[in-house]
């Protein structure tokens, strides 16, 4: 039988004791557990960013695989904690909409409330939820604990409004979603959103105030001073520049607008 895997997501970064507590925990409830760091460099606070980070790496686990998600600016306060199970995934995070994207992506079967307090640590911290609550909530199910076992089912779980492309009949309007490491404008259109207007013939990108020449294949094939456009590894459309960061040369920031249009 397979080692059950625990993946974590957080904003804690490494240079304090926090993801190790949680680790920790897993380990003391389910020893054979495969711990995964997804990332702990997720800007302070930033849920919209994690859970696009989350929505970009889950499908990649096998099937079974638990997520403890946590980015929590609610800690302490009146805020769910939650877990959802989608049938290949489980998820375990605060209820402040950080699921959002991988919910619309895989329809959740069933959502619980964590209030068993018998699946939590004996006492819970009000600013280190992670440990006590979320991190013993994950590690019970990759144990083989079901969902409806943490707490009663919720159907008014938190989402966000995620934005998303409007296609016109000669043009998209998107918007920068994010922006990586590496200083690339990552947008929310998507390659079929963008396929169906570019197969009408060509087509003109801007990104905030700003013109692209070239739409590119790969990152080889951007020109020295220059910022072209390509689809990166989640099939969306991003601006990236030649050994230097596209964010600061375009000076765009997230949330600028992303336009694809018909050329007249």
């Amino acid at each position: 039988m397979a080692r059950p895997v625990v993946a974590l997501l957080s904003d804690f970064g490494t240079r304090d004791h926090y993801v190790g507590a949680m680790k920790g925990v897993i380990l003391g409830i389910c020893p054979d557990a495969t711990l995964v760091d997804i990332s702990h460099d997720i800007p302070a606070h930033d849920v919209l960013t994690a859970g696009l980070e989350l929505a970009a790496t889950y499908r990649y686990f096998p099937a079974g695989s638990v997520f403890l998600v946590v980015i929590d600016p609610g800690v302490g306060s009146e805020r769910r904690g939650v877990a959802a199970d989608t049938g290949d995934y489980r998820f375990v995070a605060p209820d402040n909409g950080v699921l959002t994207a991988v919910l619309n992506e895989s329809p959740p079967r069933r959502v619980v409330e964590l209030t068993e307090r018998r699946y939590a640590r004996p006492t819970v911290s009000r600013t280190f939820e992670g440990r006590d609550r979320f991190a013993p909530a994950a590690a019970w199910v990759a144990k083989g604990v079901q969902l409806s076992a943490l707490g009663r089912p919720v159907t008014d779980y938190r989402t966000l409004d995620l934005p998303v492309p409007e296609l016109a009949t000669d043009r998209i309007v998107g918007c920068v979603l994010r922006v990586d490491r590496f200083g690339n404008l990552v947008s929310n259109i998507d390659r079929k959103t963008f396929d169906r207007l570019a197969q009408q013939g060509s087509i003109q990108i801007e990104v905030g105030p700003h013109g692209i020449d070239r739409l590119v294949e790969t990152y080889a094939d951007i020109g020295e001073d220059e910022v072209c456009a390509l689809f990166g590894s989640t099939e969306h459309l991003e601006f990236a520049a030649n050994s230097t960061r596209a964010v600061e040369r375009l000076g765009v920031e997230r949330g600028d607008a992303v336009v694809v249009r018909q050329d007249q």
